[in-house]
């Protein structure tokens, strides 16, 4: 099994430029796919972005791309996401995902999930 536990999340003002992390913990040895996605209220889960555990490939959303930057430690056991220039429609729920396989832009893909953290963007 993996845990996973979110921090970093609250009330932000438009702008600004939160940073969520991630801690992986448990048997992460065969975790390769890390990603971020986010559940605004009332719709459904979307991906945000997503990296290999190890190397650098990532993906990124359209809505986040030259916003948002996907990162890890170098212990390789604790996930990142830097968030610039937060706008109101940023606000969700952000959940931190880890699957056996590479990243994937899909959440169907991911065997584990962590609690999200809530990330509230005020104009």
């Amino acid at each position: 099994q993996v845990q996973l536990v979110e921090s970093g999340g609250g009330l932000v003002q438009a702008g600004g430029s939160p940073r969520l992390s991630c801690a992986a913990s448990g048997r992460t040895f065969s975790i390769s796919g890390m990603a971020w996605f986010r559940q605004p209220p009332g719709k459904v889960r979307e991906f945000v972005a997503a990296r290999r555990r190890f190397g650098d490939s990532t993906l990124y959303a359209d809505s986040v791309k030259d916003r948002f930057t996907i990162s890890r430690d170098n212990g390789w056991n604790t996930l990142y996401l830097q968030m610039n220039s937060l706008k109101p429609e940023d606000t969700a729920v952000y959940y931190c995902a880890a699957r056996y396989g590479g990243p994937s832009i899909y959440p169907q893909d991911y065997d584990y999930w962590g609690q999200g953290t809530q990330v509230t963007v005020s104009s």
